[in-house]
């Protein structure tokens, strides 16, 4: 099975910035996404960013400006960087890959806490 283990949590103050870091437990041949949810309490899952194999790109409208998504597809690794950060970032991060005719895969969850 493919897992995927998250890094780059934490707490800053709101200006500040983090980068989150995904890796998959093992190589990845085939055409897929990965990239980050992020749930807070009192809303729903939402989807942060997301990157294809080919390097494209999908940002939610609320931090485009501000994150950059990007991978390196010999590692089978995304990374988010996140600037300018808002007390609303406030989340569970949640990466996420997507293979062809497979269930989705989730990691762990890393904790974004931006204070006022």
């Amino acid at each position: 099975q493919v897992q995927l283990v998250e890094s780059g949590g934490g707490l800053v103050q709101a200006g500040g910035s983090l980068r989150l870091s995904c890796a998959a437990s093992r190589t990845i041949f085939s055409i897929n996404t990965m990239g980050w949810y992020r749930q807070s309490p009192g809303k729903q899952r939402e989807l942060v960013a997301a990157i294809a194999s080919r390097g494209n790109t999908n940002y939610a409208d609320s931090v485009k400006g501000r994150f950059t998504i990007s991978r390196d597809n010999a590692n089978d690794t995304v990374y988010l960087q996140m600037n300018s950060l808002k007390p609303e970032d406030t989340a569970v991060y949640y990466c996420y890959l997507d293979l062809s005719r497979l269930p989705r895969t989730w990691g762990q969850g890393t904790q974004v806490t931006v204070s006022s």
